[in-house]
């Protein structure tokens, strides 16, 4: 054993790890000026790599020095090697991260009408997990070249290739249509990420857009998770798809001697006084006629689904409690069981 051989390794660890400090604090004294925003995020992303990389990385470069034995050096550069393919690998992934972060931190989704922010941030997610996918497979592709035994294991498999890709190709095809609609959704948007939609009669935001599913998380929490392809193969309620204003509307069965008038009047100033409120549409009209009671349909638009539900359960509750104390002769005079309308009342939340 070639003690000269150790020392120059150790010296490059220790060296590695000194210009990982030094590179991690010049980082850190970077990210605390004002409006350097992107040393933040490089800080807060990759610090904990460089530990790793640059010790990894000197001791490959130095591993088959003249003071090392044939069998230490092929031992130390092997096994130092496979350590760079990785540490680079998850370098390499904290790189696409960072990119992804920075985009993402210039789209602001809290404003009223953030269609655009939320089709660009759908997008970046999908991009973002595509890459980091590539990335693991070229990774581990450099792995098995890296050693003889991985190229011969490389060589049979392409040459059963023509067989395995037969039973490869029947038993992942549904994987692979979840694959190629995702990336259809990722640049055809017929959903994005936040958008209001309606699937198997449940209301619901998308909550998230992966490669093979899309998860809806249902207004009362609960999740539904749903194959891709589902959004791609199937009829959906998007409400929020060009637009992220939405309009709600609150059913009323009401008897004949309604005072339309009072009613628009009141509705009116509802309206105005409720911040919720977009100022964009808003009406009260009837919308059918039974023998002993009408049906008030009432509609209000607001800058998105949350405000719209809540806009709507404040107008139902006012405009309930200024007929009981205002106008009671407005109320249905018999048993609200009896009441079967004609038209679709059932509301989503």
């Amino acid at each position: 054993m070639e003690i000269r051989y150790w020392h120059t390794v150790a010296a490059a660890t220790v060296l590695g790890v000194i210009i990982g400090w030094i590179v991690i604090k010049v980082l850190l004294l970077l990210s605390r000026q004002r409006d350097h925003a992107i040393f933040r995020v490089i800080h807060r992303s990759i610090t904990s790599v460089l530990y790793f990389f640059f010790p990894i990385l000197l001791i490959n470069i130095i591993a088959l020095n003249r003071y090392a034995t044939p069998e230490e050096g092929r031992i130390v550069y092997n096994i130092s090697k496979v350590a760079l393919i990785a540490v680079s690998t998850w370098l390499t992934i904290r790189i696409v991260i960072i990119f992804e972060r920075l985009i993402l931190d210039q789209l602001d989704l809290n404003k009223s009408n953030n269609n655009q922010e939320r089709r660009l941030y759908t997008k970046v997610k999908f991009i973002k997990r595509l890459v980091v996918i590539l990335v693991l497979i070229i990774s581990f592709s450099l792995f098995l070249l890296s050693f003889q035994r991985g190229r011969e294991i490389g060589l049979g498999i392409l040459t059963s290739a023509g067989i395995v890709s037969v039973i490869v190709g029947f038993a992942a095809q549904k994987s692979i249509a979840n694959l190629l609609a995702g990336i259809q959704i990722a640049f055809t948007q017929p959903i994005k990420i936040e958008d209001v939609v309606i699937v198997e009669g449940e209301w619901g935001r998308i909550e998230e857009i992966n490669l093979t599913y899309v998860v809806v998380k249902i207004w009362d929490l609960r999740r539904m998770v749903l194959p891709i392809t589902y959004f791609i193969e199937k009829p959906f309620q998007n409400w929020t798809r060009n637009d992220s204003s939405v309009i709600g509307s609150v059913f009323l069965n009401l008897s004949y001697h309604t005072p339309f008038d009072k009613l628009r009047e009141h509705f009116h100033q509802l309206l105005s006084d409720n911040p919720l409120w977009d100022g964009i549409s808003s009406a009260l009209q009837v919308t059918d006629t039974h023998d002993q009671y009408i049906v008030v349909r009432i509609i209000m638009s607001a800058r998105n689904a949350g405000d719209a539900f809540d806009l709507r359960c404040a107008i139902r509750e006012s405009m309930i409690d200024f007929i009981q104390k205002s106008h009671p002769e407005a109320l249905p005079a018999f048993p609200i069981a009896q009441i079967k309308s004609g038209s679709s009342n059932n509301e989503l939340p």
